[in-house]
């Protein structure tokens, strides 16, 4: 017994290493993203940003623009005048036009795709790193992130955000000088507490779409639990009458 429990504390702090570990690798410091899947107004917002600046390159294969108007209260008129982009049918698939030969030839790499962005990496990762673009001449598409160190796209936000400069503290024992703050060298179209919704809209709309079945799941809930109260008082007024019969 002693051994088989030192066995599984020896994994579980394994596990946590390496989680630790990965955090680390990931920049860490991830900023609360603050989503809301009872907010239909934010996700609404959310699909028609991320179909304007992110789905040319994205795919959200998983996912269907019927589903998203079902789930997210829209006609489907709204949708593919909205949503639908590339004037397919509203059963279709969200899939970028971008396939991955034309992928590579413009970042070196195609583009991933981002159904499951949200279950993977998780909604505080999305969220700080639409926020940690910033502009660096010595990258192939000019840009870096801080949160995901030479990463192959430039910053799809920054006419609403601005173009972003690092602010780099002391250079460290390997030479390298980290990046530890951001200043705006040129604004863009929103101010900081705009693009922060902005960021948190598409967020949202990711975590949404990396699990449809949660919005339902969350509203059924509320009815689950009323079933269980109502059905303890039952219970109780069964053994409350079984027990005067037997007295």
């Amino acid at each position: 017994m002693t051994k088989n429990f030192a066995s599984r504390a020896a994994v579980f702090a394994a596990g946590l290493l390496i989680s630790v570990t990965a955090f680390a690798s990931g920049g860490g410091n991830l900023q609360q993203s603050g989503t809301d899947l009872d907010d239909k107004a934010s996700l609404q917002r959310g699909a028609a940003l991320y179909m304007n600046y992110c789905s040319g390159c994205h795919s959200l294969q998983y996912l269907r623009y019927a589903r998203i108007g079902e789930d997210l209260g829209l006609t489907e008129d709204e949708v593919q005048q909205n949503l639908n982009l590339n004037g397919g049918k509203i059963g279709d698939h969200v899939i970028s036009p971008m396939n991955a030969d034309m992928g590579k030839a413009a970042f070196g790499k195609a583009p991933p795709d981002l159904s499951l962005i949200a279950r993977v990496r998780g909604s505080d990762w999305i969220y700080t790193y639409l926020k940690s673009f910033y502009l660096d001449e010595s990258r192939p598409v000019g840009w870096n992130n801080k949160l995901f160190a030479n990463a192959s796209m430039p910053n799809p936000l920054w006419e609403l955000q601005g173009l972003q400069q690092p602010v780099y503290g002391k250079k460290t024992a390997t030479g390298e000088m980290p990046v530890e703050g951001f200043t705006i060298s040129q604004p863009g179209s929103q101010n900081a507490q705009q693009y922060d919704q902005t960021v948190r809209d598409i967020t949202a709309f990711l975590e949404y779409a990396g699990e449809p079945a949660a919005i339902k799941r969350q509203g059924m809930g509320v009815w689950v639990i009323l079933f269980l109260v109502f059905f303890t008082f039952l219970a109780w007024m069964l053994k409350t009458e079984y027990w005067r019969d037997v007295h």
